[in-house]
C-alpha cells in the first residue's frame, strides 16, 4: 500500500513530466511558426527581386508615368526594410496598392501589354503571389494554434513562466488585395 508521501511524490513526478511535455510542445509550435514566417520571407524576397526587372520593362513604354514607378520602388524598399510582422503588413498594403497602379499602366499602353518580357514577369509575379497566399494561410494557421495553446489552461501558466507571447497574424488590407488579384489577363 502506498503511503501519503509516495502519492505526493507520484503527483509531483506526473506534474513535472506534464510540464516538460507541455513546454516542449510550445517550443515545437513556436519553431513551426518561425519556419512558416521564414517561408513567407522567402516568397516576398522572390517577389521583390522581380520588381526592378518589371519597372525597367515598363520604363521603356511609359515615359510620363514616373510617379507610379517611384511608388513601386518606394513600396519595395519599405518592404525590404520591414522588421516586424506589423511593418510587413503595412509594407504589403503599400506594395499591393503600388503594383495595382503599375499593372493598370499596361491597359494604357498596348505595346507594353503585348511585350513578351512583361508577360513573363507578370506570370512569374502571379505565381509568386499565389505562393505567398499559401504561405500566409499556413503561417496564420500556426499563429492561431500557437496563440490558442498559450492561452489554454494549464499551458497558460507554463507560457507565462517561460515568456511565450502571442504572435500577430499576417494580414493584408482585403480591398487592396482584391484589386491586385484583378490583374489583366494576358492572351498570347
Amino acid at each position: 500500500m502506498m503511503g501519503f508521501s509516495n502519492i505526493i511524490l507520484l503527483i509531483l513526478i506526473v506534474a513535472a513530466i506534464y510540464m516538460v511535455m507541455a513546454y516542449n510542445n510550445l517550443v515545437g509550435l513556436k519553431q513551426r511558426l518561425l519556419s512558416a514566417w521564414s517561408d513567407i520571407e522567402v516568397q516576398l524576397k522572390k517577389r521583390y527581386n522581380l520588381i526592378p526587372a518589371l519597372v525597367d520593362t515598363i520604363k521603356g513604354y511609359t515615359k510620363h508615368e514616373s510617379e507610379t514607378l517611384e511608388n513601386v520602388i518606394k513600396a519595395r524598399n519599405m518592404a525590404l526594410n520591414a522588421q516586424t510582422t506589423n511593418d510587413v503588413n503595412r509594407a504589403e498594403t503599400m506594395y499591393k496598392s503600388a503594383v495595382s497602379g503599375l499593372f493598370g499602366l499596361s491597359e494604357a499602353y498596348p505595346d507594353l501589354k503585348a511585350n513578351e518580357n512583361f508577360i513573363n514577369l507578370q506570370n512569374q509575379l502571379q505565381t509568386i503571389e499565389s505562393d505567398i497566399e499559401s504561405s500566409r494561410r499556413y503561417y496564420n494557421a500556426t499563429v492561431r494554434d500557437f496563440n490558442a495553446k498559450i492561452e489554454s489552461f494549464p499551458e497558460i501558466y507554463i507560457a507565462k513562466q517561460f515568456s511565450f507571447t502571442p504572435y500577430e497574424y499576417f494580414e493584408i488590407d482585403k480591398t487592396i488585395e482584391a484589386d491586385v488579384y484583378k490583374m489583366p489577363d494576358i492572351k498570347l
